[in-house]
Parts: C-alpha cells; structure tokens; sequence
C-alpha cells in the first residue's frame, strides 16, 4: 500500500522486539508504537466498545423481563465485569505489553492455553466487525431503504482499513472524538429521562416511576408465574452479558499506550464509572421511560428490526410528539455503532499480530509499516469484516442475531480465561515473593473476585443458547451458533497442548521478570510528547 514494511526483529529475554525512532519514547517491545495518549487510553476505557445494543436492543429486555429484571440484571452483571477488569487491571498495569490476553496466559498457565485464549479473543473480536456494520446498515434504515446494503458495507470496512493503516494515532484521536459522542448521547438521554419524568414533556405530566406498575415490574417469560418471571429475568441477564462490556479494547491498547504503568490504572478505574453511569443507569431509564407492555415498542421491533425506530427513548420521544430528537438520537447511533467497530477492528489486529509474533500464527501477520501498522492482520480481519455482506442475501435482523449469539460465548469463555490467568499469576507473586503492594495497581478482594467472575461467566456460557431447549423452541442455527465457541476453545488447547507437548507452568517456574527491565526503562527516560 504504498508504505515501508519492516520484518519484527528478535532481541534480548527471548521477547520479540524491535527498536524504533523515539519522539519522548526510547524503546518499544515490537514494531507498533506507543503513540496512544493519555487521552485516549481514557476515553477507550470509557466508552470505547460501546455501540446500539444499549441504546437499542436494550428495548428488547424490557420487554421480554420488566423494569426491574432489567434493572437487576444489568447491575448484577456489571459486578462481574468488574470482577474481570479488576483482575485484567493488576496484570496488565505491571506487564502493560502488546497482546496481553495472549501473553500473559501463556506466560502464567501454559502455552497451549495462552494460544487458545488468542485465537478465541481473535475470533470474537473479528467477527464483531461485521456485526457492527450490520447495526449501521439498519441504524440508517431509519431514514431510508435505497441505500445499498453492499454500499454501508463497503465504505464502512474502507474507513476502517484507513484508519488502521496509518498508524495508531489517528485510531487513538478518532475514537477519542466518537467516545465523546457517546457520552455525549448518554448524559442527553439520562437528561431526557430526568426532564420527562418530572413534567417537562408537551402533557407536562410527571410521570415518575408509574410505567413500572403500568407494565409491571417483573414480565412473565414463555410460561406464566414464578417461573416465567424467574424465565423473564434470565433472558435480560442474557441481553446483559451482550451489552455490558469489560475492559477488552483498553486492555489490548496497553502496548501502544504511552506511559502506561501511570495511565492503565487510570483507564481501569474509568471502567469502573462506564459500568455504573452507562449500563446500570441506562438500563434504570430504559424502564421509567415506556411500560414493558408498550405496543409502540413491540410493533417498532416487529416492522423495524433493531433501528432507532425500536430505540425505547425514539418510541417515548415519538409518543410525546418530539419532533428532531429521533434524528439527532439515531445520527449518534451509526456514530456509535461504527465506534465500536473501529474498535473491534483494532483489537482484533493486535490479537493476530500478538499471536504471529509469538510463532503461534503465520509470520507475515506480524510485518508491520513504518508507521507501526501491523498490515497483514488489518487486510485478514477486514476479510472477516466482509461477512457483513450476507446481509445482502439475509435479512439483517437475522445475520445480526447469528453473529450477537456466536460472540456472546466467545466474550466469556474470554472473561473466565482472565480470571483464572490472574489466579496463576497471583499465585506465582505469592511463591517467589513478589509484593503485590509495589505493583502499579493492587486488585481488591483478591483472589475472591476471580473466583467469582470465573463461577458466573461460566453459568451464562452453559445458559446463552438455553431458549432452544425449552419445549417446542429447538432451533439448529441457534444452537450452534451459541456454542460454537464453547468447542473451538477445548479443541485449539488440546490440539496445540499435544502437538507441541506444552505443560502447566508451576507458579515457581513462571516469569515474572521478563519485560520489567524494558519497561522500567521506558520510564525512566519517558518525555511526554506533545499532544496532536
């Protein structure tokens, strides 16, 4: 494409890692570049991976649960990711290195493990690429149908490429600008919730909390009694662990983050407020605004698929009358969803460089440019972000609910990975006499918030696909398309564990120093850059 490629060369500790020009950075571990800025390691942490689901499909849980199984759904969830990212943030602010999922696993468990939590990690971020470009094709079907399904597909994975080529930076400054925007719709629909609620709408009535006795609070699911509302509840929990996202994006930036020991922890604890004022408060909102009984929310769902027209705050503004808000609501929409995909794409980038770098995937996945771009992995995943054009022989509704139950598996067998790899990895701090207090980051209620974010991921990898089993709803694609991850982890592990006899690495043998002295080094003589 016009730029320099440079072939990763092979250094010192048996870490593969290259030196490169320095402007206020004297070493990197490998040829990407730590070009991300404080800023934008913040706002990734805030809003990185947010995209429609909670502005959107969010409807479909109050629908299918009540305010209140919604409600407690999203905020029981979101203790779980924050059992993840508190395990992630001890890690990865003392090794913030590129590719940690991968890394950090096969350094603390066993090779075998750290290249099967690679490739899930790979696979569930590359394919939800294409399920972002399936929202903004449907999100834009607010306003209209004659724009080619093939056409929203291919500009989006074209901006994309862009974006990812020219180096890390101009990844950093675009997402920082379209977080903003996010943040910016939430904090506008928290406003519009408050203001309606409390009679600022064209009725001017106050409507309080009345549309959780109207609907009712909890919803019967498939049978009715305790049952079908304990049933109502499990679906919205299923629709929370969709929604509510970890520390992923942040995570995977920490090897191009400049600074990263004093900003990672940061970012981490950004995590902590996203989860709290975006999942839980929104999910609080989404029931003051409409009844779960709403026939306007049901038929936009029924006739409009997952666009802004099935957003619960479009269906209130619509049934006070509003006029511009929707389009303002829905422009932030694509703005979000493709956000999120720009995202994605990123990790997904990284992951399959992390792996080639390691031996564990094709070399030329780890040739970059000279701008740091790792340009064979972007041109593999826009390849997987092509399977967004099924859209053009499916119904988009149809490809969108395929990819939403083949990545919900994946992001949690990733969750659980997490958590245990922290396990390994505390354990080997406490046998050769590492202090955990002189980490850069001291992970609270450890190691019991590992335990629990492993016990819980693992009961909703069983339970994500559990509407096929009830009477009369088995469903093949379904099925399959919700546990197909929950094979190709076992199967990658013991494949790669028996071919190349890899062993569990006992807690005294695990390396805790490797990388340190690079890393010490980089900060010592760190010279912030000048912002761009």
């Amino acid at each position: 494409m016009g730029s320099e490629v440079n072939e990763v060369k092979t250094a010192g500790m048996g870490q593969e890692t290259a030196e490169i020009p320095s402007e206020g950075v004297v070493f990197a571990y490998d040829t990407t570049k730590r070009h991300l800025k404080p800023r934008h390691i913040q706002l990734l942490g805030i809003g990185g991976t947010i995209g429609t689901v909670l502005f959107v499909g969010i409807g479909r849980g109050l629908i299918n649960g009540g305010p209140a199984s919604l409600l407690i759904s999203f905020t029981f969830w979101c203790t779980t990711i924050l059992a993840v990212t508190n395990c992630l943030s001890e890690m990865i602010s003392y090794l913030p290195i590129p590719s940690p999922f991968i890394t950090l696993a096969g350094r603390f468990v066993d090779d075998a493990f750290g290249v099967a939590t690679g490739f899930n990690f790979f696979l569930l971020e590359a394919f939800l690429v294409p399920f972002e470009l399936t929202a903004i094709n449907i999100v834009i079907h607010f306003w209209t149908d004659k724009i080619p399904v093939a056409a929203v597909v291919a500009i989006g994975l074209v901006l994309y490429a862009l974006i990812n080529v020219f180096g890390v930076k101009y990844f950093g400054t675009t997402e920082f600008y379209l977080s903003m925007l996010k943040i910016l719709l939430v904090v506008g629909l928290t406003m519009y919730t408050l203001v309606t609620m409390s009679g600022g709408n064209p009725t001017h009535h106050a409507y309080g909390f009345q549309n959780w006795s109207i609907g009712g609070s909890f919803v019967e699911y498939y049978t009715t009694g305790a049952t079908g509302r304990f049933l109502g509840f499990l679906q919205t929990l299923v629709l929370a662990t969709v929604t509510v996202t970890g520390p992923e994006l942040v995570s995977m930036a920490a090897g191009e983050a400049e600074n990263p020991r004093k900003v990672m922890p940061r970012a981490y604890k950004a995590v902590f407020w996203r989860l709290g004022l975006f999942f839980v408060l929104g999910a609080l909102c989404v029931g003051i605004v409409l009844p779960a009984n709403s026939v306007e929310l049901a038929e936009a769902y029924a006739t409009s698929g997952s666009n802004a027209s099935s957003s619960p705050y479009v269906v209130s503004m619509r049934n006070f009358g509003i006029p511009v808000l929707p389009h303002i609501v829905n422009a932030v929409l694509v703005t979000s969803a493709f956000s999120a995909g720009n995202g994605y794409f990123f990790a997904a980038t990284r992951t399959l460089y992390g792996l080639s770098l390691r031996g564990k995937a094709p070399r030329i996945f780890s040739k970059t440019t000279k701008n740091g771009s790792p340009i064979y992995s972007v041109a593999a995943v826009l390849a997987i972000g092509t399977l967004a054009f099924m859209q053009v022989s499916n119904s988009s509704a149809k490809v969108f609910s395929w990819i939403v139950s083949l990545v919900t598996g994946g992001m949690l067998i990733n969750y659980a990975a997490n958590c245990y790899t922290y396990l390994k990895f505390r354990k080997a701090c406490l046998v050769q006499g590492l202090p955990r207090e002189k980490l850069p980051y001291v992970g609270y209620l450890q190691p019991y918030m590992a335990y629990y974010g492993i016990f819980w991921c693992t009961v909703m990898i069983l339970l994500n696909g559990w509407t096929v089993f009830l009477n009369g709803n088995w469903d093949t694609p379904s099925f399959f398309f919700s546990y197909t991850m929950v094979g190709v982890f076992p199967v990658v592990y013991v494949a790669w564990k028996v071919i190349k006899r890899t062993k569990i690495i006992p807690s005294d043998q695990v390396d805790l120093m490797l990388d340190v002295a690079e890393i010490e080094a980089y900060e010592a003589s760190y010279v912030p850059r000048r912002s761009t």
